[in-house]
């Protein structure tokens, strides 16, 4: 009972869970409650664990009750295709100057139901800027959001529903937007985002000519991300570091700590300064937006608050139960989230092992160190604290007697030293202890589990924890001094963690199978409870957990492959291509990436396709390896995905078509050189055995010459040839290379074919298909994509030769198997 809440906390996270597995009425809930409420007061006086396990049961079904109650209404929907411009009315939730260029902003259309805008600004147009409560009509096409149909996918439907956000629009021109007049929103919100606009507006001319500073700062300050660049973030993450640059609990505590001290200087009483911190901390979650983090930390300081007035015992894994039955209790669904799993799991952790840790190895020596030269203070402290403080003493008399300095002055440069070898080791165990703690969603979500971060954590954490209050200074100050001090510190924490990642190990995790997650689970739980109770056979379960984390780092586990079959999936990215084939004897290789191809003066997205769509599917897969990587031709929707795909699973060869000099295409080089890829430009004609099946390459031509600039003819073709079976992969060659193909006479026969170009009509001609005769086509195309793909000429020409045709923007991803003599398809929607 040293933690009452606890026990409570879990039962009420087991009933969400169970909610989430087993279909609950609202109206069956309150009555099986009562019925357990009962049956603890009636046992209360006769037997101790009927009435705590139906207490439990009872929060249990509670905690199942509240997640009913909170099921997710049906998504709002607007009767129109995204063809289809239409005009839209309604209030401006996030202004612009939140957004990288202002071109980006939240309308809410009616209550609960918000659209994110995207403005393509004609060259020569500067972005308007729109302030939160404005009222705005504008003219556009609008999308509902949607998922990548693939395992492992990230779901960012729900995602934003939990955002009330349902739809994305569309709009070209500054003319297309209007305002006609009139305010709306609420008073609070209006002056929180006058607030931030202020804070943004005060760093933005502070380093006017820092892009970097600014980005971070925004991000670490008032938690907007909308600036930050993935380049300066790489090294943060690899480090697993990142967590620095993002609001978290520990920014929101050292604000607190600091407005309390500056409080309490002004000879303000402990009360009144305990709820003006309070109210601070709560004015500092809404200015971030009210970032979850930041809202959780002010609620548990909040109640840490409370009990220290009321001089309660500060039991941190109490409190964090509370915090979580109080959070969870306005919102279920926020023990899905990764941000609310980590944040928790963290300081868990902590309490649960750090602190026990430290208490019995540094924390009684780090207490003795104050008043050192106080002999009368060793009376009142335990027998080993006070020998330290008396053999510090007469090491230093010691010492003194033969360099003849003041003792009393040795004994201060003493005791400070040792502070800072306490405070190395103190956080060299937080450290550790959050690093293996954490591991598993780090491998789940993230799919790192970073090395240096041992002591990486050790830098950064303090440089950037006091850049935030350094940098609060400068937005309320406006001065220069303290700007320059918040940005050394942020330039200092880069490179500090730059020069970590050097060490840092290149890989990444895939998914940890089921198993693993639960013993791994299971293991730090048990150790938790021997760490409590001081049982010898601790050690025995702490060896299991390092083990477990072993396996979770190395995975030793065979990518989940079918040996003696050829497999063909083709991956839904949207309006790109990218095909993942396994080979009979279990080699893999990756055809093209996706990617987000950008026009004009619309900015590069910051979605990587390569990193947050492909790398997920095949992590998903157990897949840690690439033995080739290829890309069929420059185009952005293609290739644009493959740096990342370089990156992460490191593959000996990338194969090509036809290749000119391109920015997209140097930079998939870029990544190739550095990982040390073997780059070979494929002509038709060759022919090579590879992983137990036959590579027959049909374009391009020996004497092909490619323009300036990357063509869709440019496309490398392949046949693959198993047993009876043969697939054929065509890029995006279009009508002038199919023929060609068909005037050089090249076996181009298969079974499976992946449709030219996305089936645009410049591509599968009558006679292509005629020549190929497969029975399956396979067509990757975004969908209601802004092309028209695949054009209905082409699909009416497939279904004239009675070809299966099976399509990435409505059935997802696509597998197609064959062990030589059969074919196997499946889709998403139809395994």
């Amino acid at each position: 009972m040293r933690d009452p809440l606890l026990l409570p906390a879990v039962a009420f996270i087991t009933g969400i869970l169970v909610s989430r597995i087993t279909h609950f009425d609202r109206c069956e809930l309150p009555l099986e409650m009562g019925l357990f409420v009962i049956l603890a007061l009636a046992a209360h006086r006769r037997s101790r664990i009927l009435t705590y396990a139906s207490a439990l049961l009872a929060v249990l079904l509670g905690g199942a009750y509240i997640d009913v109650l909170h099921r997710p209404t049906p998504a709002p929907v607007i009767e129109a295709s995204s063809r289809e411009t239409v005009i839209l009315a309604g209030c401006v939730v996030e202004p612009s100057i939140l957004f990288e260029g202002r071109d980006q902003f939240t309308v809410e259309l009616a209550p609960g139901a918000r659209a994110r805008v995207s403005l393509t600004v004609r060259d020569g147009e500067t972005p308007p800027e729109f302030h939160y409560g404005q009222r705005i009509e504008l003219e556009g096409k609008v999308r509902p959001i949607r998922n990548f149909h693939n395992p492992g996918s990230f779901d960012f439907v729900t995602y934003s529903a939990r955002r009330h956000v349902y739809w994305t629009v569309a709009t070209r021109g500054t003319d297309a937007i209007r305002a006609p007049g009139g305010s709306c929103g609420t008073p609070l919100f209006r002056a929180i985002f006058a607030l931030r606009t202020a804070a943004i507006a005060r760093l933005d001319s502070l380093y006017r000519n820092d892009a970097y500073a600014t980005g971070m700062l925004e991000a670490i300050l008032l938690g907007e991300s909308g600036k930050l660049e993935k380049v300066w973030t790489d090294h943060f993450r690899r480090t697993g570091t990142f967590h620095a640059i993002v609001i978290s609990g520990l920014h929101v505590t050292v604000l607190a700590a600091t407005f309390l001290f500056l409080i309490r200087l002004c000879f303000v009483g402990e009360l009144p300064a305990l709820i003006i911190t309070a109210l601070a901390t709560w004015t500092y979650a809404l200015v971030t937006g009210f970032n979850a983090p930041a809202v959780r930390a002010a609620g548990g300081l909040t109640l840490f608050f409370i009990g220290r007035y009321f001089y309660r015992e500060r039991r941190v894994m109490n409190l964090l139960a509370a915090i979580a039955i109080l959070y969870l209790a306005y919102d279920p669904g926020q023990l899905f989230e990764a941000s609310f799993q980590l944040s928790f799991l963290s300081v868990a952790v902590l309490a649960a092992f750090a602190i026990p840790f430290m208490a019995r190895t540094c924390e009684p020596y780090r207490r003795g160190l104050r008043d050192l030269d106080d002999a009368q203070r060793d009376l009142r402290l335990p027998p080993a604290t006070a020998q330290f403080r008396v053999e510090l003493r007469l090491l230093v008399e010691t010492v003194s007697y033969f360099i003849r300095l003041p003792a009393r002055w040795m004994l201060g440069c003493l005791a400070w030293c040792l502070r800072l070898v306490f405070y190395a080791w103190e956080m060299a165990i937080i450290s550790t202890v959050i690093q293996i703690g954490v591991a598993l969603p780090m491998a789940i979500y993230f799919h790192r589990i970073s090395f240096s971060g041992f002591s990486a954590n050790l830098f950064i954490v303090p440089l950037l924890t006091l850049a935030v209050p350094v940098g609060f200074v400068a937005v309320f100050t406006g001065l220069a001094l303290p700007a320059q001090v918040a940005g050394w510190l942020l330039v200092t924490s880069e490179r500090v963690a730059t020069w970590h990642a050097r060490w840092e190990p290149d890989w990444r995790t895939p998914d940890p199978p089921v198993w693993l997650c639960l013993a791994f689970a299971a293991a730090i739980i048990v150790l938790a409870f021997a760490m409590r109770a001081r049982r010898a056979w601790g050690l025995i379960v702490f060896s299991i957990v390092l083990g477990l984390f072993a396996l979770i780092v190395v995975y030793p586990f065979a990518p989940a492959v079918t040996h003696g079959a050829l497999e063909l999936a083709a991956i839904d990215v949207g309006q790109g291509d990218s095909l993942l084939l396994a080979f009979p004897q279990g080699k893999l290789m990756l055809v093209d990436a996706g990617g987000v191809p950008s026009f004009g003066s619309v900015r590069k997205p910051k979605l990587d396709i390569g990193e947050d769509v492909v790398s997920p599917y095949l992590w998903s897969r157990s897949i840690r390896k690439l033995e080739v990587v290829v890309a069929t031709h420059g185009h952005a929707d293609h290739i644009g995905g493959l740096g990342a795909i370089i990156d992460n699973f490191h593959p000996a060869e990338l194969w090509t078509g036809a290749t000119p000099q391109d920015p997209v295409w140097n930079e998939v080089l870029e990544h190739a050189r550095k990982k040390h890829v073997r780059i070979l430009a494929m002509h038709s004609g060759e022919r090579r055995e590879f992983g137990g099946a036959t590579i027959e390459v049909i374009s391009p031509p020996p004497d092909y010459i490619p323009d300036a600039k990357p063509r869709n003819n440019d496309s490398l073709g392949l046949r693959i040839l198993y047993g009876e079976h043969a697939f054929l992969l065509t890029g995006d060659m279009e009508s002038p290379m199919e023929g060609r193909v068909l005037a050089d006479q090249l076996a181009i026969g298969a079974d499976v074919l992946k449709v030219c170009h996305h089936g645009s009509k410049t591509s599968s001609t009558e006679p292509f298909l005629d020549a190929v005769r497969p029975a399956f086509a396979v067509i990757s195309a975004g969908f209601e994509n802004s092309f028209h793909h695949p054009h209905a000429e082409v699909l009416r020409r497939l279904a004239d030769r009675h070809i299966e045709t099976l399509r990435t923007d409505r059935a997802g991803l696509i597998t197609i198997r064959t062990d030589g003599s059969r074919l196997q398809v499946s889709t998403n929607s139809t395994p």
